[in-house]
């Protein structure tokens, strides 16, 4: 239970930037790399399928400087088989750091791809079983043995394929067309030495074998043409045909601006430019990383001395002013002027990075991007947002330090990185607790401004508020039965159907939100009137009497949060009460439905079904 309260801790934290990304990914690999071999749980499953997940938005050579550095080594062999399968820097850096042992090897190495066991099979630590294991399967140091003296039972030969050939004749083709040799006497008989495509082997031949081997290079010799130099004319033919039908067939593509050798073969399509660029960045603006095909192109680049002149229009507002106020980069746009690959406009997106462990500011953590359009000089990046896209983004904003507290908080308090004292565990527990508070009301907040603008949609579906009303009721109990308080629901509720056209869940959100927030402010031996109908046009009408706390309100303060005004020991939000019967309202009008005062009560009206599908909900119900 307390490795599953870990792992769900980090399963929590939302990879929405690279950041979180990487700092997931690295956490994900020291819990579940920690674990034996034979573990199993939904929650490893749902670790090991966030670890592919994150292969997609990490660099390579960022997972493969993250599993360099492990906290401990990787003793768990289904995450070892996931990360050998990866790119080859992944791969190695993996298989250097794992520590399995000899069993689990030798069950590990038969599913591992070709590439991944080549790369074990550097490891000097290695059990004699594993080694032999990987020399059945032909994983073998490439290189020439020492050369001895074969035994005169067994000829050690193998022969290597025709492109294997062709490969290494490629090399010296042009020399081989531009020196003539002389042309050879014919041998008596041929040797070992003089057969072109026969070389060292560790596997042993019978003594049968290596005679059909001498007969075979017989053969081959005798059906040499006597002209040395026409049979080397013909392997060059061989070789152009090879290396024309190779380039035909492949879809091999630049991606940098590398040098090639004069060889005469060009690439089979033109270069292609980068859209988008990840890069890390000094306390100066100055980028430090950048992803490794542009590196040496952006490295000691200054973002602030490249900033386009247009957006130094208003005082205070350039980039340097920016970095120094650590504020986000949103939009920025900066003309680099050095390799093709890199040169041009980017518009630079980019948030400060502060260490966990100080909360010193380390640098911007960002990516550059080729614009989608050109931009008219008079358009700021901000200027057409609309309050909802702002408001939004400041909750983005608070959404990321709350996050980080958050989970720093829950590492010391679940001792994940060490123990800690029983008091930090304690004030890191309040603190885990106070930042899930504040996560609570973002999510409020950014589901009301989505409400009212437009751009969330509840879900419909169809569902019997009064059966919703009786649930809850029932549980608001545990609150207003010692105080004698609550609400009265009417004597015939659970004999009518109210069915709506509202998804069930979201119908009960929405009543929970409502009742427990009247429920929080009604005072002792205070009941609350409560009333469910059928009205004009099918909607289902519920009226609530206002506690008389709420009576006393104005319309206009029913649905503001009043200056000082916090949310009630019983509420469904950290805002207050306005806020929360504003949010009700939205709510109610997202899907089809309203929420009104009229005198001293609240009326909330829902679309309701048509009386054929009500009667036919309430006929479905029956038999189940």
């Amino acid at each position: 239970m307390h490795f599953d309260d870990r792992l769900a801790t980090v399963m929590r934290l939302p990879a929405s930037g690279d950041a979180f990304a990487r700092i997931q990914y690295r956490q994900l690999v020291d819990l579940l790399g920690r674990l034996s071999c034979d573990a199993q749980s939904e929650m490893l499953d749902a670790g090991l399928a966030r670890i592919e997940e994150l292969t997609a938005h990490i660099p390579a050579a960022d997972r493969a400087r993250l599993l360099r550095h492990p906290l401990q080594p990787i003793t768990n062999s289904r995450l070892l088989a996931i990360l050998a399968a990866d790119e080859p820097d992944v791969a190695t850096a993996a298989i250097t750091g794992a520590r399995l042992h000899q069993d689990e090897w030798l069950k590990l190495i038969p599913e591992l791809p070709v590439r991944a066991r080549g790369i074990l099979r550097h490891r000097r630590d290695l059990e004699p079983k594993v080694e032999a294991l990987l020399e059945r399967l032909g994983i073998r140091d490439r290189g020439l043995p020492p050369v001895t003296n074969p035994a005169p039972a067994t000829v050690e030969l193998s022969v290597p394929s025709l492109e294997d050939i062709l490969d290494l004749a490629d090399e010296s083709a042009l020399e081989v067309q531009a020196t003539p040799q002389p042309a050879a006497p014919e041998p008596a008989a041929p040797s070992p030495r003089e057969q072109p495509a026969l070389t060292p082997s560790s596997q042993p031949v019978a003594t049968d074998h290596a005679a059909e081997w001498a007969r075979a290079a017989a053969a081959v010799q005798a059906e040499r043409p006597r002209n040395s130099e026409a049979g080397i004319g013909a392997i060059v033919r061989r070789i152009e045909e090879f290396r024309r039908a190779r380039q035909s067939h492949s879809t091999f593509e630049v991606a940098n601006d590398d040098p090639r050798l004069p060889l005469g073969d060009l690439a089979a399509t033109a270069p292609r430019l980068p859209v988008t660029v990840d890069f890390e960045t000094d306390q100066e603006g100055r980028i430090t990383w950048a992803d490794s095909a542009y590196a040496p192109s952006l490295v000691g680049l200054s973002l602030s001395a490249h900033e386009v002149a247009e957006q130094q229009a208003k005082p205070n507002q350039d980039m340097a002013t920016t970095i120094r106020h650590r504020l986000p980069l949103r939009a920025a746009h900066v003309r680099i002027a050095g390799a093709p690959s890199v040169s041009g406009e980017w518009q630079v997106d980019a948030i400060a990075s502060f260490d966990e462990q100080t909360g010193r500011f380390l640098g911007y953590l960002g990516r550059l991007r080729r614009p989608a359009r050109p931009r008219p000089r008079d358009e700021r990046s901000s200027g057409n947002l609309s309050e909802a896209d702002r408001m939004r983004q400041i909750l983005h904003e608070l959404r990321t330090p709350a996050n980080a507290i958050q989970v720093a908080a829950e590492i010391i308090q679940q001792q994940l990185y060490g123990p800690a004292p029983h008091e930090y565990r304690a004030l890191a527990a309040a603190i885990a607790g106070d930042c899930a508070h504040i996560l609570a009301g973002f999510e409020e907040l950014d589901r009301l401004v989505k409400l009212e603008s437009g751009a969330m949609q509840v879900e419909n579906g169809e569902c019997d508020i009064g059966d919703i009303l009786i649930q809850t009721v029932a549980r608001l109990r545990t609150w207003t039965d010692p105080r004698r308080s609550g609400f009265a629901l009417p004597v015939d509720i659970d004999l009518n159907t109210y069915f709506i056209q509202v998804d069930r869940i979201e119908a009960e959100r929405l009543v929970w939100r409502l009742l427990a927030a009247l429920a929080g402010s009604t005072a002792p031996d205070e009941i609350l009137e409560l009333a469910c109908s059928r009205e004009a046009d099918d909607c289902i009408g519920l009226r609530i009497a206002l506690p008389a706390s709420l009576a006393a309100r104005d319309d206009r303060d029913m649905f503001e949060t009043l200056p000082g005004e916090r949310g009630q020991t019983l509420s469904a939000g950290m805002f207050g009460l306005g806020f929360t019967l504003r949010l009700a309202a939205a709510e109610a009008a997202a899907v089809g439905g309203a929420l009104r005062r009229e005198g001293d009560d609240l009326h909330l009206t829902l679309p309701g079904l048509t009386a054929a599908a009500a009667s036919h909900s309430t006929a479905v119900n029956h038999s189940r």
